[in-house]
């Protein structure tokens, strides 16, 4: 009888031990849950407030102004085309240079290739600040300074180590038996990466899109610094626009003009959400 109680007393304090470390976990979550919350909520109430400041509060009088404000050609629809159109190209060229570096790391086997990932994945640690003075001596020698291509070629190049770090990674799960098919069937390599592999890895490849370009979106200091013509700047750099002089700063406007800066990240994953969750459905593909 006194083994039995003892038993029950270290089990009921191994459950208390247990409750107030869970309890412990999950207010530890939702202080990190409310550090992200809270500048979103700001976000989405000082967009629709005329009188909005730094604190998070309810408009008295929610209001549309802010965005009639910022829906202008040269604060909003200029320099959101410009991005669009840098972004798009570099996170382009990226995934073609990805897909092409990935492969051969992917399929053929050699001693130099984990150093060599090792040194892509140590290149992705250097700040883009160390190398920007060099760059922008090279930009101006070569005429490219203050062009949108040049300055996504910049861009592509150095979003590319990560990308054929997570390319690689994700080509790996392609079976090599399928591409052997392929060539049984007359392929050449670039057919079989492109037509076998890449359709194989489409929600592998849809992420290193995303992250490619999320990470390209919000790049504000290789277009401030490579870009000089005001009708050339990407939204991330146009944002300046609502901070003046004196410490003056249009809170309001700034919040409404993030929303719609965010709109198009916001929008490219919910259109490929369903592929990223899709998995890679290989096995069917083996078979037979």
């Amino acid at each position: 009888m006194p083994a039995l109680l003892t038993g029950r007393s270290r089990l009921a304090r191994r459950t208390t031990r247990h409750t107030r470390q869970r309890l412990a976990a999950d207010a530890a979550l939702l202080v990190l849950a409310a550090a992200f919350a809270v500048p979103l909520v700001w976000l989405l109430l000082a967009s629709v407030d005329d009188e909005a400041g730094l604190r998070v509060r309810v408009p008295k009088g929610p209001t549309t102004g802010n965005f009639s404000a910022v829906l202008d050609e040269e604060i909003t629809f200029r320099p959101m085309l410009n991005s669009l159109l840098l972004c798009g190209t570099a996170t382009a060229l990226t995934m073609v240079c990805a897909a092409l570096a990935a492969y051969p790391l992917s399929r053929y086997r050699s001693r130099l290739t984990r150093p060599y990932l090792l040194t892509l994945l140590f290149t992705t640690c250097l700040p883009i600040t160390a190398v920007m003075v060099p760059v922008y001596g090279l930009f101006v020698r070569v005429d490219l300074i203050d062009t949108l291509y040049g300055t996504a070629l910049f861009m592509a190049a150095a979003q590319l180590p990560f990308a054929i770090w997570l390319m690689k990674n994700f080509m790996d799960g392609v079976p090599v038996v399928l591409e052997e098919a392929a060539w049984t069937d007359g392929a050449s390599r670039l057919q079989a990466l492109a037509r076998v592999i890449l359709p194989l890895m489409g929600p592998g490849a849809a992420v290193v899109g995303i992250y490619s370009f999320i990470m390209l979106w919000g790049n504000f200091f290789v277009p401030f610094m490579l870009l000089l013509s005001p009708d050339q700047l990407p939204a991330s750099v146009s944002i300046f626009t609502f901070f003046g002089s004196n410490d003056q700063v249009a809170y309001g406007q700034l919040a409404a003009f993030s929303v719609l800066y965010s709109t198009p990240v916001v929008l490219l994953y919910a259109l490929i959400s369903r592929r990223l969750g899709g998995g890679f459905a290989l096995g069917g593909a083996v078979k037979g």
